[in-house]
């Protein structure tokens, strides 16, 4: 239980240039005020202790804003960033080294019984905001952006940005987990391709408005300046959109 508060400590201070001391943390950090607790009410829950898990954990959600239900399986090294309003539901788990930002959720869908919230693997980084709902399960290594709402399993080493979230493969490149600017905006791309597209057929029309009026005036029609069409990049707007078929 020591080493893995050490653990617990020591990836605060990795992670978070606002740590300066270990006394902080223990006093100042409600991520790590929560965990602390959590492991607690969840050594108590696996007992099968009536009631008592469930009061401390409310216990710990007044004083931290943090909600965890006991019954779920944290792993090492898991920080939460600031915390306000973070949701982790009952049969979700949390691999080693992950870190969550504030107003995440870990939820259900439905109301079946048995495993129906997030798997996170390790080193999954989920970006403020974001929603990660059902019975899913998402990738080592996996970073999901800010305010994404992720409602399908996703492969380790992916990047998933928007709602419902989306896949954009980042294959080979490394990216710092704390720098949320270096996620890809999918949506901006999509729209910069559609205006090259709206621009080449404004061009394409300009020139047979030129064109008839050169037939109507009796003039010759050079056909090589009429233009050819220009393909959207079906590639990447399809990944944006995703498959309809799936």
């Amino acid at each position: 239980m020591f080493e893995t508060l050490k653990s617990d400590i020591k990836i605060i201070r990795e992670r978070d240039p606002a740590a300066r001391g270990i006394l902080e943390i223990i006093l100042c950090y409600p991520g790590f005020q929560a965990i602390v607790i959590h492991r607690f009410t969840h050594r108590l829950w696996r007992l099968k202790l009536p009631i008592i898990p469930r009061i401390l954990s409310q216990f710990s959600r007044h004083f931290t804003g943090i909600e965890i239900h006991p019954g779920a399986k944290i792993g090492k090294k898991v920080f939460i960033d600031h915390g306000m309003g973070v949701v982790i539901g009952e049969t979700a788990e949390i691999g080693n080294n992950c870190l969550l930002y504030q107003g995440v959720t870990l939820g259900g869908t439905g109301k079946s019984h048995g495993k129906r919230h997030p798997t996170l693997e390790e080193n999954v980084v989920i970006g403020a905001g974001a929603k990660v709902l059902g019975s899913i399960i998402i990738g080592a290594n996996t970073r999901i952006g800010a305010g994404s709402v992720v409602v399908r399993s996703v492969e380790g080493n992916s990047t998933v940005v928007g709602v419902p979230g989306r896949v954009v493969h980042q294959s080979g490149v490394k990216i710092n987990p704390l720098a949320h600017s270096a996620l890809p905006d999918a949506e901006a791309n999509v729209i910069r391709n559609l205006m090259d597209r709206i621009d080449q057929l404004e061009n394409q029309i300009n020139r047979l408005h030129n064109a008839i009026e050169s037939l109507v005036n009796g003039k010759d029609i050079d056909i090589s300046k009429l233009g050819e069409a220009q393909n959207i990049k079906d590639k990447e707007i399809i990944e944006f959109l995703g498959d309809s078929k799936n």
